[in-house]
């Protein structure tokens, strides 16, 4: 079988042979940018060996090709050697548009590629859509330290590649009877040999990541001092919700930078996102503005965050925020 050429491809990051959910995130772009179906969405795997069950995955969740590229030198990511397999697919296949998440792997990756195709690459993008006129890829992203949102294409060679924010857009409604077709890509002619050899993995053993919990209360300047953060989190423990900041409490000192939402931060999409505190900052509301239900305490009426709230508490947090924790505990006994 001849797979289908051009198109759009993506990048499916595994790890351990285990696609990432930010993977799936990607088909969703695909399919956003593709709304009249013109063209196929086809996912690049690699990695040392995947099962039919997991590259199924692909296909429930949208894919229309799996292009997989399996070798004992690729069980752990290495950006030379990944590298070469991306290069060479997409010399031989020429997608139009080739789409990775903006993951530590993605970031490395891509720029890597691009340099050897000759091509442009825009990273850490919040949106893509396609311009009618053109065709071209749009890339929107923060520029200027997060102040503006610019619009990129790089339509001169092909593939226009971009990396997105993962946790950025909702991944795609399993459907088990979505079919597709897979292709072993032949990599034994290809030179997958790196200076770089892994020594050790260790992973991230974090509990209340803000990236995978489904509530996340997020506090800015507003708070003070740091002597308040105990607030904060008996809040967030009394609802079972991890706790984030905006850059301006990182930056203080006040938290560290594993709890930073924003543009040089995580992106999160949590269910329920609790702002106290927070004015937002387009730096921060390029972090969390995907959340599904978005509640904001600022005691400023003209707050920008309020522009995006679900429901908007206009009040002292140190009022606020005891009152709730009262009413929680008043709930909790009944």
């Amino acid at each position: 079988m001849n797979i289908v050429k051009k198109g759009l491809f993506f990048f499916a990051e595994s790890f351990n042979g285990k696609f990432l959910n930010s993977s799936f995130e990607l088909i969703s772009y695909c399919r956003k940018i593709n709304s009249e179906n013109q063209k196929k969405i086809t996912a690049v795997a690699i990695g040392e060996k995947f099962t039919d069950e997991e590259l199924q995955k692909l296909l429930h969740y949208g894919t229309d090709n799996i292009i997989i590229a399996q070798h004992e030198n690729l069980t752990n990511f290495n950006g030379e050697c990944y590298s070469e397999v991306l290069t060479a697919m997409c010399r031989k296949y020429k997608p139009d548009i080739f789409l990775a998440s903006a993951t530590p792997d993605g970031r490395t990756l891509f720029p890597y590629t691009a340099m050897q195709l000759n091509c442009g690459l825009t990273a850490d993008c919040t949106d893509l859509k396609i311009e009618e006129t053109s065709g071209d890829l749009l890339q929107t992203r923060p520029a200027i330290g997060g102040n503006i949102m610019a619009t990129i294409k790089t339509s001169g060679n092909k593939p226009q590649m971009a990396t997105v924010r993962p946790n950025s857009i909702e991944k795609p409604d399993l459907d088990k009877k979505r079919k597709g077709y897979t292709v072993n890509f032949d990599t034994e002619s290809l030179k997958l040999i790196s200076g770089i050899t892994l020594k050790d993995f260790f992973p991230d053993e974090e509990k209340s990541c803000v990236t995978k919990s489904q509530i996340v209360v997020a506090v800015g300047r507003g708070i003070k001092k740091p002597d308040n953060l105990p607030l904060i989190y008996k809040f967030a423990e009394k609802i079972n919700a991890a706790v984030g900041a905006t850059r301006e409490v990182v930056d203080r000192g006040w938290m560290d930078y594993s709890h930073q939402i924003g543009l040089s931060g995580k992106t999160i999409t949590p269910k329920l996102y609790i702002g106290i505190g927070i004015s937002g900052a387009i730096q921060h509301l390029a972090g969390m503005q995907t959340a599904k239900n978005i509640i904001a305490v600022n005691s400023d009426p003209n707050a920008n965050i309020f522009n995006i709230a679900n429901v908007g508490i206009i009040g002292d947090l140190f009022e606020v925020l005891p009152t709730l924790t009262k009413e929680i505990n008043r709930k909790n006994e009944l």
